[in-house]
């Protein structure tokens, strides 16, 4: 007779949400901006709510408010991180977890059964980058996660701590996480997120570009009017561009001849 309940050890691959204050009214701006009010745009994946860098806490932070902005775009928190322990309660009550931060960290291998369908391999980064993409000096990261199939609508591959090298193509509804630089040698074609741990001198090379999202460090471009003509299906490096909060993603053709 099978049991009615039993435990078995596994993984989440979860988006942390790294938040620098807990005013709403300035998250739900901040939103706004980054995803063009975009409802449901994460398409309910589990989140960390990460408050590490904040540096001064409100007394009665609005958990539920948070929340609440943070499932409308589809996300769905889970747990919270980085908050001072007399704030742990409140944050319970509004059904967060709260994760230690040896706990709330997710390894890049320890991936969900979709992603742990692509080949990964380690290298180092001379080893990860081939001629036609240039590995630009001032974002070397000390390794490089190499996936060398496409990634399918669904899955979700983190390079935590270095560069993200894909020799395949990025599917729709894919997504790619590096805290390093993205290189993409197919087709991208769903969401990029370089920089993740606020990296502001990560780069996205793309051969052929036409991404739903890219990110770096957290600055987010959306192409829901369609990718520039001039650009589309071409070779593609996006990064930063002007100095602190006037910082703007950009976008320059790549000549690979």
């Amino acid at each position: 007779m099978a049991k009615p309940i039993e435990f078995k050890a596994g993984s989440l691959t979860a988006m942390s949400a790294v938040l620098r204050e807990l005013n709403n009214v300035h998250l739900a701006d901040a939103l706004q901006v980054m995803l063009g009010g975009m409802g449901e745009f994460f398409a309910g994946e589990a989140t960390i709510i990460d408050v590490s860098q904040i540096q001064q806490f409100p007394d009665r932070p609005d958990w539920s408010g948070t929340l609440s902005l943070l499932r409308r775009y589809g996300l769905q928190p889970v747990a919270l991180r980085g908050a001072p322990e007399h704030l742990h309660q409140g944050a319970r009550k509004a059904g967060l977890a709260i994760l230690s931060d040896h706990a709330a960290t997710i390894k890049a291998e320890e991936a969900s059964e979709a992603t742990k369908a692509t080949k990964v391999t380690r290298a180092e980064p001379e080893a990860a980058v081939a001629n036609s993409l240039p590995h630009p000096e001032v974002s070397a990261a000390p390794s490089a996660l190499i996936v060398e199939r496409t990634i399918r609508s669904g899955q979700q591959v983190y390079a935590r701590g270095g560069d993200l090298v894909v020799l395949g193509a990025i599917s729709n509804g894919a997504e790619v996480i590096a805290d390093g630089n993205i290189y993409c040698y197919g087709p991208l074609r769903g969401r990029a997120l370089a920089g993740a741990s606020g990296n502001r001198q990560a780069r996205i090379f793309s051969s052929n570009f036409g991404p739903e999202l890219i990110s770096i460090a957290g600055i987010y471009r959306t192409f829901e009017k369609g990718i520039p003509q001039q650009i589309a299906g071409h070779p593609v490096q996006a990064l930063l561009r002007g100095e602190g909060e006037k910082q703007s993603l950009g976008l320059e053709p790549l000549q690979l001849d």
